[in-house]
């Protein structure tokens, strides 16, 4: 009786050891800037606790599902793409585009009512904290955004498929951490107190 000896896989880091690096610099500075809003938090967590209830939680929600479904139309880009399913591959990248989109006007609608009504990074610790750190993050969702736009024209002319999975995986793996930073932002901004 012959027995069939499968090679065990070889697991291997999905896209560009670069991107990887770039990823844990951003996810550095990121910690950096959670680090400084705990401190600073915990030296003044009343003023923290009342100004953070002028915060709409309701747009923080929805742009956390938004970002969160971006991300799931992402991963499936990427399967599709090692099923060479080649027509899915930029539908999917599209749908993770609009939910960033999506993500991008609730935030400046959240925006234009905070400069409406006055508020700025000076007036209080609390919205230098709220407005740096969810512009920082906003910046990434943009350049997340040119790089899904980019993925997409390059999906559209059969550029990824199981040969060549690479540079998609690379942008997702850049996705998922502006989806991930968001995850961390979110209740560490809006809802813990």
């Amino acid at each position: 009786m012959n027995t069939l000896v499968v090679p065990p896989a070889i697991k291997r880091l999905p896209g560009d050891l670069a991107i990887w690096f770039f990823i844990l610099a951003e996810l550095l500075a990121f910690a950096v800037f959670f680090a400084a809003y705990a401190f600073s938090r915990a030296r003044n967590v009343e003023l923290f606790n009342l100004y953070q209830q002028t915060l709409d939680r309701n747009a923080g929600a929805l742009n956390t599902v938004l970002l969160i479904t971006g991300s799931w139309f992402v991963v499936r880009a990427v399967q599709a793409a090692h099923r060479d399913d080649i027509k899915a591959v930029p539908r999917n990248i599209l749908f993770g585009f609009v939910c960033g989109g999506g993500f991008l006007i609730v935030k400046v609608f959240e925006y234009a009512e905070k400069f409406g009504a006055g508020i700025s990074m000076s007036t209080n610790t609390f919205y230098m904290f709220y407005i740096s750190l969810t512009f920082f993050h906003f910046m990434h969702v943009i350049l997340g955004m040119v790089i899904l736009a980019i993925l997409w024209f390059q999906a559209r002319n059969g550029a990824y498929g199981a040969h060549n999975a690479h540079g998609l995986e690379s942008g997702a793996a850049y996705w998922h951490m502006v989806d991930l930073l968001w995850i961390v932002l979110f209740p560490l901004v809006y809802v813990m107190r």
